[in-house]
């Protein structure tokens, strides 16, 4: 069951955070061009936002995005240049939530998608708020009890909201482990064999150039990466990152695995072409993007400092200008340098813009989960 700390751990928790190192923005991260950039994009979302703060979409999962963009800019609920925007796209997925605690009113297969990002989301919400809203954490607290009582038996979730045998692939897995961490971090106590359950569901999602029966000492040795399904199907950039992603939060910052699917990363980053003139697209599709930042970020060291202002200069260098499009300044779009992307019309145009804002605020650690330190409250999992 999810639970409030007690005051007195919660103090010892706070404290530990205060304490945890959180890296010192570098010269190197943040550009003049940069935050210009930002700023334009944050003037998207906020002029493209209608009377129900949800853009137009029913999808709680894009809305969510788009109030992350907001938050990750250093806006909280109620305070802050876009705060009344935020709060409109905030107040839209919690009054949309199910008795269930599902966050999810669009079809049935997006049910932990949606809701992943969305608990996700209302997490940080809840950690940036000094007067907490009670609503706001009555839906945060049911969400977060139906991630853990629809874990299937093997650690992972399916698309639909129900617990089962098995789960069905490791995107669905990062959505959730992203929600789980945010609740640990802003004072909910998340039961161990929750966490314990998805390490190991998400280390079977890993298959090296030489297979997956290996033992472990012989597929450290050679090339691999996190994919998509167990069987070592769709090894994609974005499920090397999003099996980075779940690890990290998971607090298994040690884990080899980690180092052969950030080599593929970087990899993948080096062959990103020069951006278009400022045609709206990404270094790679949204989704993907999404997690490659997030990867980067948690990773740190070279990494982070190699890679990242190449994914900031090439946001840069292609957003929407008034030149070509006035009505679409400061916007980009689902789709990456090299094709890609699921969402399209302005559905695209408020997940591009989301993400593309989401990376370039990074830098500002305005994020709960970006001020993180090291958690060791999550049991190793050997």
């Amino acid at each position: 069951m999810l639970r409030p700390w007690t005051s007195a751990a919660a103090f010892v928790a706070m404290l530990a955070l205060a304490l945890a190192p959180v890296w010192a923005q570098s010269e190197d991260e943040i550009t003049p061009e940069s935050e210009a950039a930002l700023e334009r994009g944050l003037d998207w979302l906020a002029r493209n936002q209608g009377p129900d703060g949800n853009w137009g979409s029913s999808d709680l999962g894009l809305v969510s995005m788009g109030a992350l963009a907001f938050m990750s800019a250093g806006h909280a609920p109620g305070r802050g240049k876009y705060g009344r925007e935020l709060d409109k796209a905030l107040d839209y997925v919690v009054s949309r939530a199910k008795p269930s605690g599902l966050l999810n009113i669009a079809d049935a297969q997006r049910d932990m998608y949606n809701h992943g990002l969305a608990t996700f989301v209302l997490g940080q919400a809840h950690g940036m708020t000094t007067t907490k809203d009670r609503k706001l954490n009555r839906v945060l607290d049911s969400a977060l009890k139906l991630i853990a009582n629809t874990q299937c038996e093997d650690g992972g979730w399916d698309y639909k909201a129900q617990r089962q045998p098995n789960g069905h692939d490791l995107s669905l897995a990062v959505m959730q482990a992203k929600a789980l961490r945010s609740a640990v971090d802003t004072g909910l106590e998340v039961p161990p064999e929750v966490i314990d359950l998805a390490i190991r569901s998400v280390r079977e999602h890993y298959a090296s150039k030489g297979g997956r029966n290996l033992p472990e000492s012989e597929m450290q040795k050679l090339p691999g990466q996190f994919t998509y399904s167990k069987g070592g199907g769709g090894g994609t950039i974005a499920m090397a990152a999003a099996g980075v992603v779940c690890l990290q939060e998971f607090g298994q910052y040690d884990d080899w695995r980690i180092t052969k699917s950030m080599e593929v990363i970087a990899a993948a980053i080096g062959e990103v072409p020069r951006a278009r003139n400022h045609d709206g697209s990404m270094p790679f599709d949204a989704y993907t993007l999404y997690y490659v930042g997030q990867a980067l970020y948690q990773v740190n060291g070279e990494h982070w400092k190699v890679n990242y202002p190449k994914l900031r200069d090439y946001l840069v260098a292609s957003q929407v200008i008034e030149q070509q499009n006035p009505s679409g300044l400061g916007a980009w779009r689902d789709h990456g340098a090299k094709g890609g992307g699921r969402v399209g019309g302005k559905e695209g145009e408020l997940y591009g813009t989301s993400v593309a804002c989401f990376i370039l605020a990074i830098p500002n650690r305005y994020l709960p989960i970006l001020q993180e330190g090291k958690i060791e409250s999550f049991k190793k999992v050997e």
